[in-house]
């Protein structure tokens, strides 16, 4: 364990270094101080990093970048006067500049007097800065603050930074989410990498990289390693080595893309760097179908069909020097799982790109280092433990049995890919009933594999029947029962990740032969104009709920009804969306509370259905949006500034967010109390 423990501390270490030299920004916090009845004074603070100091306000003509806040009235809040310094600046003169400054360091205060003309409001607060040190200066940076301000209380609920206007729509058109952001600017938006610390962020990027193993994208991918180290030759100290290598690898193609990216953008002055290219990667065809055959090809090379060798060329090369022998192999293992993987993680990396767009330099590159070291750790602990089965005993034939065992295991996982793929672009190959049929049959000759009554080419003959083969085929054909309802719509709640959704199934038990998606009647949902919701004839939501795909038309219901507005950031291929969907929203009182107090609105992040001209968005940068998924990403992030799903908005009058979003949370009894608190906040605002 010596070597691969000198492989894998510098990790840590290069983290803690990059943490510590990340700190190197302003951090702003807010609050509404009450003066009386309906006034109050937005105090603004700023914590400068030691060594480093702000200008003030000036203004400077011609000299340094001064501080600059401006406050963004509205219909419930009026400004009075203009912004104050509460600290005295340090004031020199500057013989570079030629002229006198004021800098603050450690911290700087500044005020804003207000009144509300409504019980309660949300200002914003847009802030542009400079930091240098004694000898050089950061970049110009900015933030957007909204300050939420109640009636009757000493302090307000604070401010929260809201999504940076990265690439912000201009001249849109059409009724898609882009065409309303003026309107549905959040009161409180979260941070989009989970807000706090920068060691925050540390261990929720931990927590996610252990919490990716199980996802279904990625733990297919632990019979690859362990197959692909059972064929490793050599010492044991050579075995510890090429898999304390694997996990390197694995860390170095999460990490250095990222940190190339940054840095090129950096140097080049932009702040392009978004998460299209793993949305891509998660949610296109070309990649997904293409995963799909490389789990087809390890399943059948796991039968016993062929052996999976690296090119000869390659093997005589890497075998030159006995130091490197297998690293390109190990390479290739850790490159397929990386790629395999994105359809999984994409989500989460690409929730941590969004500080890159924000021009934090270190942050972004921080948490995909701790997302990745964790992410490894189990694999390089797999490929760790086929090195020493090589000292067991008796370690003939039964290995053959454990990979054909995972090639079954293979087939079924590997057709989540062609499912996202499938319902991406809406192709009706892989309906949830052709899905659990392929399940039922694979899980079927899995059961018969292990009683012995299917043999393949490789295979040791076998006298007798093991205790452990009899209970793993009685719990595989236990599973096969669990499945079979589900041909008459059972939910299967526990494999709600993995599947299609329900309302892809064409005869569910007890509606007629409606699929679940649709309605007893057949007529659903009107539009305040009376006609079907767009996008309706091809997305639908779970348990029949009826709700809209189209955040204007949802928003002129909604307030047409008098009733707040649930915003479903979704998409086919969130495996979590489901999850939450047949565990959580299934609860009868939450699903009694969506069906008859919100109206609802799914946005789907990933959906290829390429809008008509009219509709297409063009950002500032000059990208033209033509798909509804581009475009529901796009709000997404650049209104709550987040691209993982799922995500929920409760929305009130006017585009105002009712309470704190929530993501992914299996708790039942929190989301009613999510649901009920929006409720509260919709009826004070009357």
């Amino acid at each position: 364990m010596q070597r691969p423990m000198r492989i894998l501390l510098p990790l840590f270490a290069a983290l803690f270094a990059a943490a510590s030299a990340a700190g190197q920004n302003v951090t702003w916090t807010g609050t509404a101080e009450r003066l009386d009845d309906n006034a109050y004074r937005i105090v603004l603070e700023a914590a400068i990093p030691a060594g480093y100091h702000m200008y003030d306000m000036g203004p400077y003509d011609g000299g340094p970048n001064a501080t600059t806040i401006t406050f963004t009235p509205n219909e419930d809040v009026t400004l009075e006067g203009g912004v104050e310094q509460l600290d005295t600046p340090h004031r020199y003169f500057d013989e570079l500049f030629g002229m006198e400054i004021g800098t603050f360091s450690g911290k700087a205060r500044f005020a804003q007097r207000v009144k509300l003309a409504a019980p309660q409001a949300a200002l914003k607060a847009q802030i542009e800065w400079m930091i240098c040190d004694d000898t050089s200066c950061m970049p110009p940076d900015d933030t957007e603050l909204t300050i939420a301000v109640p009636e009757g209380s000493a302090n307000g609920e604070g401010a929260v930074p809201a999504s940076r206007p990265s690439d912000t729509e201009a001249g849109a058109t059409g009724n898609g989410p882009s065409a309303a952001l003026a309107a549905t600017t959040p009161a409180t938006a979260p941070d989009a990498a989970g807000g706090g610390t920068l060691w925050s962020l540390i261990i929720e990027a931990i927590l996610w990289g252990f919490a990716a193993l199980l996802t279904p994208c990625v733990f297919p991918m632990v019979p690859m390693t362990v197959s692909f180290f059972m064929k490793g030759s050599g010492s044991p100290a050579l075995g510890r080595f090429r898999a304390a290598m694997y996990g390197f690898f694995i860390v170095a193609l999460y990490t250095l893309p990222i940190a190339a990216i940054i840095l090129v953008t950096r140097i080049l002055g932009g702040d392009a760097v978004t998460a299209d290219i793993f949305n891509w990667l998660a949610t296109h065809w070309l990649p997904n179908i293409l995963f799909f055959l490389v789990f087809m090809v390890f399943a059948a090379s796991f039968f016993g069909a062929f052996e999976i060798t690296m090119p000869s060329w390659m093997v005589n090369k890497t075998d030159a020097k006995a130091d490197s022998k297998g690293l390109a192999g190990i390479f290739f293992m850790a490159l397929t799982l990386v790629l395999v993987s994105f359809s999984c993680t994409g989500p989460i990396v690409g929730s941590v790109l969004i500080k890159s767009t924000a021009g934090e330099f270190w942050s972004p590159i921080v948490t995909m280092l701790a997302f990745s070291v964790a992410f490894a750790l189990p694999f390089t602990l797999f490929a760790f433990f086929p090195a020493m089965l090589k000292k067991l005993p008796k370690s003939g034939g039964w290995l053959n049995s454990v990979k054909v065992v995972l090639g079954f295991i293979e087939v079924a996982l590997g057709l989540k890919f062609l499912s996202v793929a499938d319902q991406t672009y809406h192709w009706g190959l892989l309906d949830r009933e052709i899905y659990l049929a392929v399940w039922i049959v694979t899980f079927s000759l899995l059961g018969f594999y292990l009683l012995g009554k299917i043999k393949f080419a490789h295979d040791s003959d076998m006298p007798y029947l093991g205790v452990g083969r009899l209970a793993l085929a009685i719990v595989t054909f236990s599973f096969v029962i669990y499945l079979l309802p589900g041909m008459w719509g059972a939910p299967l709640k526990g494999l709600s990740g993995y599947l299609p959704p329900l309302a892809t199934q064409d005869f569910v038990a007890g509606q007629g032969g409606a699929a679940a998606g649709s309605t007893a009647s057949g007529e659903g949902l009107r539009t305040v104009e009376g006609l079907k919701p767009k996008y309706s004839d091809f997305l639908h939501l779970p348990h029949g709920l009826e709700g809209f795909f189209d955040l204007r038309e949802a928003e002129a219901y909604a307030e047409k009804v008098g009733k707040p507005l649930f915003i479903d950031f979704t998409g086919h291929g969130c495996v979590n969306c489901r999850e939450m969907e047949a565990r959580v929203w299934s609860d009868p009182e939450v699903l009694a509370m969506l069906r008859n107090d919100y109206v609802i609105v799914a946005l789907y992040s990933d959906d290829k259905k390429v809008l008509p001209e009219n509709e297409w968005v063009t950002t500032e940068s000059g990208k033209v949006l033509k798909s509804l998924g581009k475009i529901n990403s796009r709000y997404a992030l650049t209104t709550y500034g987040v691209n993982a799903q799922p995500y929920y908005v409760l929305q009130g009058r006017g585009g105002k967010m009712l309470v704190p979003p929530r993501g992914y949370d299996l708790s039942v009894p929190g989301f009613v109390a999510f649901l009920r608190s929006g409720l509260e906040a919709y009826r004070a605002e009357r």
